[in-house]
């Protein structure tokens, strides 16, 4: 009857069951309900008290927004449309491209003849400044900027007209260094954009949301970053992310080093997901992983608590293993808890998904993809613990090596340009 008749296997299986089900209830009640996430303008950051912050508009203050695309995605155009129809009366949008044969150079073209009165301004500058193309892209693109506030937004994302208004709100506040969003995906083609956009919405978002509640700040988000040129300068400007993989973590990573806070905004962008084929979707979310290991390898470490099915298969089968003998209270007791976290689990990660949906269609339909979503995120954390590159955007850029460059700013020499630019 003594608690040793667990085998230390029972045990540890046991814990893990627990504690994935009890992470999983935390996300579902971090997450809000889709038709929630809409923000209202001049709102508040999230987690802030209302007077923690300034949050008029910042009406008369210039921001520059600066776009690095590469290629024309399917809805780049329909995305870059969003950031011409903003409220904000002074803004600039700088779009850059690296080679003149872009295809996305059409598509800017496009977007400065609909909207011959905004300050639209294409950067095609083939200059390469380090290991990370994209960087290297900004730093050509930075010396085009002319206003106070510099945003940073990724091709692939839309949004509101209050959106320029509303991150560059907590700039008012001097203790804010930059202002980062989270986003909300949807599939654009086909059976692995959706299962891509559940990655983003049922497993990467409710992480950040759970970190946050729990009052961590240590983030930093492609979809924007938002900071004053002042800021930007102080930290030397993007010139010291040129070979840093996670380069949207080292730039907010370096403003928090100068004792300024980072805020989570209110608003939630859109972005899409458009890797038609399983190789694809399998190479992104495998190098986010692998970038998550290189800027926070405990947190990689225990990220294997983060995917429910496995555990709840786990836990299902641990539940069957216990009942088999009941000879000693602790299989009695082991069996009850058991039962008991994999009920709530199994809750909770329904929760989650419809917390997620958009509606009541989107949930149905998605819903026998949550398993193989869950199964194909642990198996990419296994493939993410390994290997020593990844590919972004057809090139090879070096995953231990860019936390240690960025932590020191070093150079780079002719081979690391050679190898980040192989298959480009």
């Amino acid at each position: 009857m003594a608690a040793h008749a667990l085998t230390a296997c029972q045990w540890v299986l046991l814990g893990g069951c627990v504690g994935a089900s009890l992470y999983a209830l935390l996300a579902a009640v971090a997450m809000p309900f889709y038709a929630s996430r809409r923000h209202v303008a001049g709102s508040p950051a999230q987690g802030a008290s209302r007077n923690a912050h300034p949050v008029y508009p910042f009406k008369h203050v210039g921001v520059s927004v600066l776009k690095p695309l590469c290629g024309a995605e399917p809805r780049l155009y329909e995305n870059l449309r969003t950031f011409c129809e903003q409220r904000h009366g002074y803004f600039q949008l700088v779009l850059g491209v690296s080679s003149p044969d872009d295809p996305a150079i059409a598509v800017v073209r496009r977007l400065q003849a609909a909207y011959p009165l905004h300050d639209i301004e294409l950067a095609i500058d083939t200059r390469v400044h380090g290991s990370n193309l994209k960087v290297s892209n900004l730093i050509n693109m930075a010396e085009r900027a002319r206003h106070e506030v510099i945003v940073i937004a990724d091709s692939d994302i839309a949004v509101e007209d209050h959106y320029l208004d509303s991150v560059a709100a907590p700039l008012a506040d001097p203790r804010v260094g930059v202002v980062t969003c989270l986003y909300v995906a949807q599939g654009v083609g086909g059976f692995w954009p959706r299962v891509g956009a559940l990655f983003i919405n049922e497993w990467f978002a409710p992480s950040v949301r759970v970190a946050h509640a729990a009052g961590s700040r240590s983030f930093g988000f492609g979809a924007t970053l938002a900071l004053r040129r002042a800021t930007l300068e102080r930290i030397g400007g993007f010139e010291v992310l040129k070979n840093c993989l996670a380069d949207d973590y080292w730039l907010a990573e370096h403003v928090r080093a100068l004792g300024l806070q980072t805020v989570l905004s209110r608003v939630i962008v859109a972005t899409d997901v458009i890797e038609p084929t399983f190789s694809a979707l399998w190479q992104r979310e495998t190098r986010w992983l692998r970038t998550i290991r290189s800027v926070n390898p405990l947190g990689f470490a225990f990220l294997f608590i983060t995917f429910p099915t496995p555990w709840l298969l786990t836990g299902a089968w641990l539940t069957a293993s216990l009942a088999a003998n009941t000879s000693h209270a602790a299989h009695v007791w082991a069996e009850l808890t058991c039962a008991t976290s994999t009920t709530i689990g199994l809750a909770a990660r329904l929760l989650l998904h419809w917390r997620s949906a958009r509606h009541g269609r989107t949930f149905w339909r998605d819903l026998p993809l949550v398993p193989l979503r869950d199964a194909l995120l642990a198996l990419q954390w296994l493939a993410g613990a390994f290997g020593s590159h990844v590919v972004w955007r057809g090139a090879r850029v070096p995953v231990e090596t860019s936390t240690s460059r960025a932590a020191r700013g070093g150079a780079m020499n002719v081979m690391d340009v050679a190898e980040a630019s192989d298959g480009r």
